[in-house]
C-alpha cells in the first residue's frame, strides 16, 4: 500500500468517527475542556510531588481551593437576570472558599500552611498595586481636574473617619485598630463597577456626560488612598517606638518607597531595549517581579509600608514611560490577576469559620457597614453636586460608588496575620475583627452595587445612541488603563 493510499484510509477512518461521535460544541465543549484543563493541573502536580497532593497537605489544599473557586466564580456568573447585569463571580469564589472551610470533614482534607497563604495573599496585592499604578492615566486626570480627586478622594476619607468612629463605640477596638477597619472598608471594588458600566456603555448610558470615564478614571485613586492608609494606620498599630519615632518611620516609608519606585519606574522605561522581542511579556516580567520583590523586600529591612508606595510609583513611572506600548503590558497583567483573583478570595473565604463566629460581631459589624456606606452616598451626592450633572446622575453616580471587594479581599486579612506572628492574643482578636467585618462587606455591597448599577442605570441616566464620540469626547474604553476593547472585562481564562 502506498504512503498517499495509507493517508486517505487514516482520513476517511476519521470521517467515521467524526460521524459517530459528533464533536460537542457550546457549553458542553466548554464544561468538558474546563474540567480538562483542571483535572490535568492536579494530576501534574501530583505526579511531581505525591505526597504533598495527599488530603491534608499543603499543595492538595491549594489546588483544591484552587478549583472550587474557579467553579465557585463560574456559578454564580451564569446567574442572568433579565435587563440586570451578572452577579460578580467573586462572590462565587469567596463562598467557595467559606464551604471548604466549615464543611465537616472536608476542612480537615483542605490544609494550607499560614506562610503560602500569606506569601500568595501577597502577590495578589503586588498585581492590585500594579495594576492601580498603571490605571493612573494622567490625561483623563487633567480633563477630569476637580470633580476626579473630589469623588477619589473625599468619600473614601469621610467613610474611613466615619466607620473608625462607628467602630469605636459599636465594637470597642482602640482607636488606631478603628482607622485600620475604616481603611479596609473605605475602598471601591473596580471589580464590580467596571463590569456593571461596560453594559450600560454598551447601550449608551451615560456616555454623553462622562460617567464611565468619570468613575473608572477615580477608581485607581481610591484604591490607592485607601490602601495607603491602611499601611500607615498598621505600622503605627504594631510600632514599639516613641510617637516621634513612628512618625519619623512613616515619612522614611513614604519618601524611601517612593523613590525607589521612582528609579525602578526609569529603569523599566529603558529595559528591555527596543530592539528586544516580545517587549511586553519581558516588561510584564519585571514588572511584577519588581512588585513582588518590593512587597516582600520591604518586610525584610522592617519597612513594610515603603513596598505599597514603592509599587505604585514603579507601575505609574513605568506606564508614563511605555506610553501607548503600556496596553499589552496591562493587558498580561489582567492574565496574572485571573490567576490569583479566585486565590485571593476563596483564602479569605476560607479563614472564616462560622462556628466561632460572634453573633454580637457579625451584628455590629453589619451595622458599622451601613452606616458607612449611608455616610458614602451621601458625601459622593454632595461632591458631585456642582459638576453639572442633573439630580438622577447625581444619585447613580452615588450607588455605583458603593460596591467592595477586591481592596477588602487583599488587605483585610492583612492585620491578622501581623498579629499571629505577635503572638498577642488581644491584637489576634482585633485582626479577627476586621477580617469578619471585610468579608460581610463583600458579600452585601458586591451584589448590591452590581444590581443598583443595573436596575438604576437605564432609569437614572440619558441614553446616547450616537455610536461614536465626537473628536473631543473620551471614550470609556481609552480610560480603561490602555486595555483594549475585547479585553475591557475579562472573566478567569481557566
Amino acid at each position: 500500500m502506498t504512503m498517499v493510499e495509507s493517508s486517505s484510509s487514516c482520513c476517511s477512518c476519521f470521517s467515521r468517527l467524526r460521524q459517530w461521535f459528533p464533536q460537542p460544541h457550546g457549553l458542553t465543549a466548554h464544561i468538558i475542556t474546563k474540567g480538562c484543563m483542571l483535572g490535568l493541573l492536579f494530576a501534574v502536580v501530583w505526579s511531581i510531588t505525591p505526597k504533598q497532593c495527599l488530603p491534608g497537605e499543603n499543595l492538595f489544599g491549594i489546588i483544591i481551593l484552587f478549583i472550587t473557586a474557579v467553579l465557585g466564580g463560574k456559578l454564580v456568573g451564569m446567574i442572568h437576570l433579565p435587563r440586570l447585569p451578572p452577579f460578580p463571580p467573586l462572590i462565587g469564589m469567596l463562598l467557595a472558599g467559606l464551604a471548604l472551610r466549615n464543611v465537616p470533614y472536608v476542612t480537615e482534607a483542605v490544609y494550607i500552611d499560614p506562610m503560602w497563604s500569606a506569601a500568595l495573599r501577597n502577590i495578589a496585592l503586588a498585581i492590585i498595586l500594579t495594576r492601580a499604578g498603571l490605571g493612573l492615566d494622567p490625561t483623563a486626570l487633567l480633563r477630569l481636574k476637580a470633580v476626579c480627586l473630589r469623588v477619589a478622594v473625599t468619600p473614601c476619607s469621610v467613610e474611613a473617619s466615619v466607620v473608625a468612629v462607628v467602630s469605636h463605640f459599636l465594637l470597642g477596638l482602640p482607636w488606631i485598630w478603628c482607622f485600620i477597619l475604616g481603611f479596609v472598608l473605605s475602598a471601591v471594588s473596580p471589580a464590580v463597577v467596571v463590569p456593571s458600566m461596560l453594559l450600560l456603555q454598551k447601550e449608551g448610558y451615560g456616555v454623553e456626560k462622562g460617567i464611565p470615564t468619570l468613575l473608572l478614571a477615580a477608581g485607581s485613586f481610591d484604591a490607592i488612598l485607601a490602601i495607603t492608609g491602611f499601611s500607615t494606620c498598621l505600622g503605627v498599630a504594631f510600632s514599639t517606638s516613641a510617637t516621634w519615632m513612628n512618625v519619623l518611620k512613616g515619612v522614611l516609608e513614604v519618601v524611601g518607597g517612593m523613590v525607589v519606585g521612582l528609579l525602578m519606574g526609569l529603569f523599566l522605561c529603558f529595559i528591555p531595549s527596543n530592539d528586544q522581542e516580545d517587549r511586553a511579556v519581558r516588561r510584564a516580567g519585571i514588572l511584577l517581579g519588581l512588585a513582588v520583590f518590593s512587597g516582600f523586600g520591604s518586610n525584610v529591612v522592617g519597612f513594610k509600608g515603603a513596598g505599597v508606595f514603592c509599587t505604585l510609583v514603579l507601575a505609574f513611572v513605568a506606564g508614563l514611560g511605555w506610553g501607548k506600548e503600556k496596553a499589552p503590558v496591562v493587558n498580561l497583567m489582567g492574565r496574572a490577576w485571573d490567576v490569583f483573583q479566585p486565590l485571593l478570595f476563596s483564602l479569605i473565604g476560607a479563614d472564616i469559620t462560622v462556628t466561632t463566629l460572634s453573633p454580637n460581631t457579625v451584628a455590629l459589624g453589619l451595622a458599622c457597614i451601613a452606616i458607612g456606606v449611608v455616610v458614602r452616598v451621601l458625601v459622593v451626592y454632595l461632591v458631585v453636586h456642582y459638576a453639572g450633572f442633573n439630580l438622577k446622575e447625581k444619585l447613580f453616580i452615588s450607588v455605583a460608588w458603593l460596591p467592595k471587594a477586591t481592596v477588602q479581599a487583599a488587605i483585610g486579612y492583612k492585620a491578622l496575620e501581623v498579629a499571629l506572628v505577635e503572638g498577642d492574643e488581644v491584637l489576634i482578636g482585633y485582626g479577627q475583627v476586621v477580617l469578619t467585618v471585610a468579608v460581610l462587606a463583600i458579600l452585601t455591597t458586591a451584589p448590591i452595587g452590581a444590581l443598583g448599577i443595573g436596575l438604576l442605570g437605564p432609569r437614572l441616566l440619558h441614553r446616547h445612541t450616537q455610536e461614536k464620540p465626537e473628536g473631543g469626547t473620551v471614550s470609556l474604553e481609552s480610560l480603561v488603563i490602555g486595555q483594549p476593547k475585547d479585553n475591557f472585562i475579562r472573566e478567569s481564562k481557566l
